[in-house]
């Protein structure tokens, strides 16, 4: 039979008129993000990098928010240079505003008595037993004393200590007006919080320190406590059923005096020097307690407010550096590459002159004469768009030239397609992942110079209303043994950012790369 000529009635359909299945087969095109989405999130390095900055970005706009008792110009210059502090994690053992120390026992008595001398009011006895559970204790927690040989051979007692640094302050001496007094007056007796302690004795010879309000007691040597009760004085040691004698101010009928007249004014305006205890006072003056979510930088600022502004500061100047340096050097190499020859000549030596010039002179010399016109943030901006752009523009250049004599292009020049499509339609596509990731990668470098022109002190950040956090880093570098917390926490937000940028922008390199398009791992 001739194979070319089988009839057809020697052919018959397979389950002719069934449904196979009733899965409908879609082949539905992937638009371009989508796919890059795709790929993206298949790296959790890069997500977990996004995840970790989108939560930065969240803390920087939100802490502001959450804070509501005192914004980030507050500042208190008594409470600076303090661990963090939120009462209601204290229950926890969490921000205590604790820090550990060693303490002789002279010291040790003197942080005991900061509370005796608060429960003792209005001159009454107190032991230091009974002010054990006071709120207004600095001791959190005191660990086994300890004796040591002195180079006079003789054993000391030392006190292993932690000790709420906002309670340590105690009392101050503060100067009011007698109207305020009246005022701080008033609000005790409304609230029920005494601020006003009497005042004491600083000229008997029995005050320590005069200058130290917490030496309200008798002393002797170096705060020694004695007692003059039998006549004579008689050194005590640490015990809780140690009674400190008072050593306050009294007038000739015997009374407490709570106030001394200093000078000037009238009855609204004379100036009195009062006793204060602080963390009362406090209260009075701001309305509330002291609770710092991250402790307070050197100045005495919200430290999470001050590195909530400097992420937003670094940020928005890094992110607006990048737009700006994506747009410029988008166009600039675009034209370089595509047209090249005499256009391309020119316009690199425009950039050859331009990358030869030193950035931190440019920083500087702006910082000089222009921040004084514009302000220091837009002439800082001013520096980076200055040259920035250049590395962009040339990986565009590179890009351009890879690709704008492909069969692709060379079809679309071929069928009438102007130098404009063919530049933004054709070419720029492909070359979005190197422009994409090199501008993602854009933003930790800014943040990183800014960062280190402010903590140099090339540029000045540091003023109520803004900070950096390279400033923060340079009010730290000198007293960060005393005081790591003002260095750990700007410096890991810092690494993080860097870090995490740079995952990020690999993430983006390999989701925006046309090549890897389609491509299943």
């Amino acid at each position: 039979m001739d194979r070319n000529n089988i009839p057809k009635e020697k052919f018959t359909f397979v389950n002719a008129g069934q449904r196979i299945s009733d899965k409908k087969f879609e082949d539905k095109p992937i638009g371009y993000f989508k796919d890059a989405w795709i790929r993206f999130r298949k790296s959790k390095a890069s997500v977990a990098a996004a995840i970790i900055i989108v939560g930065i970005i969240l803390y920087s706009f939100l802490t502001p928010l959450l804070i509501t008792s005192h914004d980030a110009t507050f500042m208190c210059g008594t409470y600076a240079k303090k661990p963090a502090r939120v009462t209601w994690l204290r229950e926890l053992g969490i921000a205590t505003g604790g820090v550990k120390t060693t303490n002789s026992e002279a010291g040790f008595v003197k942080l005991n008595a900061i509370a005796v001398g608060a429960e003792s009011k209005d001159g009454q006895v107190v032991s230091m037993g009974q002010a054990k559970d006071s709120p207004y204790h600095p001791v959190l927690k005191t660990g086994a004393p300890y004796q040591q040989e002195q180079p006079n051979k003789k054993l000391a007692t030392y006190y292993p200590t932690t000790v709420d640094t906002y309670l340590e302050v105690g009392f101050l001496y503060v100067d009011v007006e007698q109207a305020e007094y009246q005022k701080i007056a008033d609000w005790q007796a409304q609230t029920g919080l005494q601020v006003l302690y009497p005042l004491v004795d600083t000229q008997n010879g029995y005050c320590f320190e005069p200058e130290d309000a917490n030496f309200w007691y008798k002393t002797k040597g170096k705060g020694i406590p004695v007692s003059t009760a039998t006549g004579k004085d008689i050194q005590q040691t640490y015990s809780e059923e140690l009674v400190l004698e008072d050593n306050y101010k009294r007038d000739a009928d015997g009374n407490l005096m709570y106030s001394q007249y200093t000078g000037g004014g009238d009855a609204q305006t004379a100036q009195l020097r009062v006793r204060v205890l602080y963390y009362n006072y406090y209260q009075y003056l701001y309305g509330s307690v002291p609770n710092y979510l991250l402790g307070t930088d050197a100045q005495g600022y919200d430290l999470a407010l001050r590195i909530a502004g400097g992420i937003r500061l670094s940020l928005l100047l890094a992110v607006c550096v990048s737009v700006i340096n994506f747009l410029i050097g988008a166009a600039y190499g675009a034209v370089e590459g595509y047209y090249g020859g005499t256009t391309d000549i020119v316009l690199s030596r425009v950039t050859d002159i331009l990358s030869g010039v030193p950035f931190i002179v440019v920083v500087t010399l702006f910082q000089i004469h222009l921040a004084k016109q514009v302000g220091a943030i837009p002439s800082l901006l001013f520096a980076y768009v200055l040259t920035g752009w250049i590395g962009t523009a040339s990986r565009v250049r590179t890009q351009f030239y890879r690709f704008k004599n492909q069969e692709y292009v060379m079809a679309a020049r071929t069928l009438g397609a102007r130098d404009r499509r063919i530049i933004w339609k054709h070419i720029f596509p492909n070359t979005l992942g190197t422009i994409i990731t090199s501008s993602a990668l854009v933003i930790p470098g800014v943040i990183l110079t800014e960062s280190m022109l402010s903590f140099l002190g090339i540029i000045k950040l540091g003023g109520a209303g803004q900070t950096s956090l390279g400033t923060l880093l340079s009010d730290a570098s000198t007293i960060w043994t005393n005081y790591p917390h003002l260095m750990l926490y700007p410096a890991l937000v810092i690494s993080l950012l860097m870090i995490c940028f740079n995952l990020f922008g690999n993430g983006l390199r390999d989701a925006f790369n046309p090549a890897l398009r389609g491509v299943e791992d």
